[in-house]
């Protein structure tokens, strides 16, 4: 018998989120407006803002792109702008970038979270001042698999050029830094609601913004920028992007499931973290610090195959063999041929992550049974429990389960 399929994140209910939808279609609000837009938006406000912030606010999107590709149209990007990106990172960080007619400049990450390296972009600002004799429009940082990035560094480059920066928290909902909910630290912030991230409206994003009249401004782009007339005027390109009050009812169940999901995600990580410790080759990522609280949206490890002898391709599709869904880290954007001929600045750290790294599943429902027996698949071994590693035999631990 075909063993279940173990994919790799999985969205999880709570069982609320039925009654919000049922209501949107009892009472007619099945349009991109209604209570359960507002309850959402309400929610989420309540749980990442400071109890102090009274002026924040946050934009229920369709998707975490929309959110990325209208928080930098209100950042002033244009037509041949520059804007400094992240290249470790998914395609949509940079697919907004391009949307407006810019370009991206991307930038490698530094070793301790995988995101972006706050020295570089300390130079790389400078050096494309020299080239083009005007400095980036903006900046777009990544908290990849929920680790937040170095956000007091890169905030201090930020103000130091007068550069704002869109913090890319599409994986990072519920991850703090120094304490700080993660989202909240730039001019904008983005979340993403996909169905494989820590709460799904099935598809959708939201836009953090700073206070209620870029909100605003933010919900008149993503209505088709309508002018305030008894009939239908436009002066501006508007968007079609506002969510609808069906999939804010997936989020309003969501969000009572939230602190429950993400303690399930940091379980998750410990485990894997505890049963691969002593296991030569594999590094599995961690906080850098007690700075630093990711939400382990997914537990991500890297492999020194001349160690472990294997490669990450190699356990990947020993896992697919087994049914188990693992995937690489991502392609980083400079390696992709779409962005092939923009400018990039790096020392290799995003290419060698690409080469090394795998995500292992990590989904809410994942039982601990479940996660041994991925690792169980990942240390066995092909013959007689040895590997050869550069030309010796290393003799690999067996693990009892």
């Amino acid at each position: 018998m075909e063993q279940k399929k173990i994919w790799l994140s999985l969205a999880q209910m709570t069982g609320r989120e039925i009654d919000y939808v049922n209501e949107a279609f009892e009472t007619n609000w099945i349009a991109p407006l209604g209570p359960n837009v507002t309850a959402f938006e309400k929610s989420l406000e309540d749980y990442v803002f400071d109890e102090d912030d009274k002026t924040s606010r946050i934009v229920a999107l369709n998707s975490g792109t929309a959110a990325l590709h209208l928080g930098l149209l209100q950042l002033g990007v244009k037509a041949g702008d520059e804007v400094v990106c992240q290249s470790f990172t998914f395609a949509a960080t940079a697919n907004a970038i391009m949307y407006l007619g810019a370009k991206p400049v991307f930038i490698d990450s530094e070793t301790d979270t995988w995101n972006m390296n706050p020295k570089l972009l300390d130079e790389v600002i400078l050096s494309r001042r020299l080239i083009t004799g005007k400095f980036p429009k903006a900046i777009v940082s990544v908290n990849l698999y929920g680790m937040p990035a170095k956000l007091d560094e890169l905030m201090a480059v930020s103000r130091k050029y007068g550069i704002p920066l869109l913090e890319d928290a599409a994986e990072s909902l519920g991850s703090t830094f120094k304490g700080k909910n993660c989202g909240t630290f730039g001019t904008f912030g983005v979340f993403s609601f996909n169905g494989n991230k820590i709460i799904t409206t099935s598809g959708g994003g939201a836009l953090v913004c700073s206070d209620k009249k870029t909100a605003e401004k933010t919900l008149f782009y993503a209505t088709q920028a309508r002018d305030t007339a008894p009939y239908y005027q436009h002066s501006e390109i508007g968007y079609n992007y506002r969510m609808s009050n069906v999939s804010a009812g997936i989020g309003r169940g969501q969000m009572t499931g939230l602190e429950d999901f993400i303690a399930a995600r940091k379980n998750n990580h410990r485990l894997y973290a505890a049963l691969l410790r002593n296991t030569y080759g594999i590094t599995v990522q961690e906080n850098p610090n007690s700075d630093y609280n990711s939400n382990f949206w997914l537990t991500c490890i890297t492999i020194d195959a001349r160690k472990f002898g294997k490669t990450a391709e190699e356990i990947r599709l020993k896992l697919e063999a087994e049914n188990i869904e693992s995937r690489p880290l991502w392609k980083p954007m400079h390696l992709q041929p779409v962005f092939a001929n923009m400018p990039y600045y790096g020392t290799g750290v995003s290419d060698n992550l690409f080469k090394t790294g795998l995500c292992l599943p990590s989904g809410v429902g994942l039982s601990e049974t479940e996660i041994k027996n991925i690792v169980k698949v990942i240390l066995s071994k092909d013959s007689q429990n040895e590997e050869i590693v550069l030309g010796r035999k290393y003799h690999v631990p067996q693990y009892q389960f």
